[in-house]
């Protein structure tokens, strides 16, 4: 089995502040994580005009909105605390603000049908990572090919966009039915927040890569959801299916490093006397 690459979803539990955003780093980096990721986006690109006056709520997310000037300060953090660092990007500007910064980009389920987002983010060279909530089949196909057309082979998350996703919804099969369709790396975007499902995820289904939203203490905007976790929650989750991950290794017979010392010591096909008579002879000098 591969190893899988955690990443830390923070999502819109930053408040803002510089120094939180710092710290969901840093904890990220001490729980395990490969990779540690953040949104970009402005409310007044993201939402339809005539929703924003309509809606108060979604207006008022506009203090959820990542202050573009902390990307260049949040990579040197990623930087420091040997962790990678990614965002998505919600608006076309956010792809060229973002590309000199980011290890990978981050394409959501709600801009999966966005053609323009999926060219300008695949256009950078940089790898792309799309997730799969909502959408058919045919959506998902033509997403990967737009990708592809453009010079991406993008990794695959299986997601349902509910917040929280009920067990039973999960279908984490689809992991593998996605990885034979499509022939590329296949992960789980997890909005579950539930151990099982994550450890299942990998050590049954081999995701490649596993997302989940992380909040820092239970303050941030979207933990009342339901579907963020914990460090506490999430660390063990993560060092058990890495755990599992190295248990389950690879397929194919092989012989492990620490069988090497006995094979010599096994029966000679001679006359089924320990050990094999080469060993004998060296032995006995």
């Amino acid at each position: 089995m591969s190893d899988c690459q955690f990443v830390a979803e923070v999502s819109s539990n930053h408040h803002q502040d510089l120094n939180r955003c710092f710290d969901f780093i840093k904890v990220a980096a001490q729980i395990g994580c490969d990779a540690v990721k953040f949104q970009l986006f402005k409310v007044d690109s993201l939402f339809a005009p005539e929703i924003l006056k309509q809606s108060p709520a979604h207006r008022d997310r506009k203090q959820w909105e990542l202050p573009e000037h902390y990307i260049p300060e949040l990579a040197k953090c990623c930087r420091e605390n040997n962790i990678d660092f990614s965002c998505t990007p919600f608006y076309l500007e956010a792809v060229e603000l973002l590309a000199p910064y980011v290890s990978f980009f981050k394409i959501a389920s709600y801009e999966l049908l966005w053609d323009n987002l999926l060219i300008a983010c695949a256009k950078t060279g940089k790898p792309v990572v799309i997730s799969t909530g909502m959408a058919t089949e045919d959506e998902i196909t033509h997403a990967v090919e737009v990708l592809k057309k453009h010079g991406s082979k993008p990794t695959i998350l299986h997601c349902v966009s509910s917040y929280p996703t009920p067990s039973d919804e999960c279908n984490l099969s689809t992991i593998g039915y996605l990885r034979k369709r499509f022939k590329c790396d296949i992960g789980w975007s997890d909005h579950s927040r539930n151990p099982n499902v994550v450890s299942h995820a990998v050590s049954r289904w081999n995701a490649s890569f596993v997302e989940f939203h992380l909040d820092l203490d239970g303050e941030g905007e979207e933990f009342s959801s339901g579907h963020c976790w914990l460090p506490h929650e999430i660390a063990p989750v993560i060092q058990f299916s890495r755990e599992m991950s190295a248990i389950d290794g690879m397929p194919g017979i092989k012989i492990s490093k620490s069988e090497h010392a006995d094979r010599e010591w096994r029966a000679d096909p001679s006359d089924g006397l320990r050990p094999l008579k080469k060993t004998r002879t060296s032995y006995l000098r």
